[in-house]
């Protein structure tokens, strides 16, 4: 297995954190009766830190689809290489830090993890385009 799948494996891990994360805080503010019930009735408001955690999370589903597609096509076609490594871990460790960085509501530098890792994204996708 290529360092690379094994990043796309931890990428999904946090993911599953990045689900729990936000039920956890969730169950917090309303209790567990009202997280494992039906939910036929709205609940309290989210709470800032809840509701952030939930757009960080979606925020992550919304790239994931990317990556991981981008991480299997350098792989079946043999274009894995220090870009689609970099690329990874850039793309890995950024998504790591910027779950902290929006539940505390860090401006800024939230949006600059984001970017950077798109840019982890783009050198994968950049691996896989370019002329052999």
């Amino acid at each position: 297995m290529t360092t690379e799948l094994a990043i796309l494996g931890w990428t999904l891990v946090l993911a599953i954190v990045q689900v729990f994360l936000p039920a956890g805080f969730r169950s917090r503010e309303t209790g567990i009766g009202f997280n494992a019930g039906p939910r036929d009735a709205p609940g309290p408001p989210v709470g800032k830190i809840t509701g952030r955690l939930q757009r960080a999370e979606k925020n992550l589903f919304e790239t994931l689809p990317l990556f991981a597609a981008a991480v299997l096509i350098a792989h079946v076609a043999h274009r894995d290489g220090a870009l689609t490594l970099w690329g990874a871990w850039t793309y890995l460790v950024m998504r790591i830090i910027y779950v902290p960085l929006y539940a505390f509501g860090v401006p800024m530098v939230r949006s600059v993890a984001w970017m950077l890792s798109l840019l982890g994204l783009a050198l994968i996708i950049f691996a896989i385009l370019r002329p052999a």
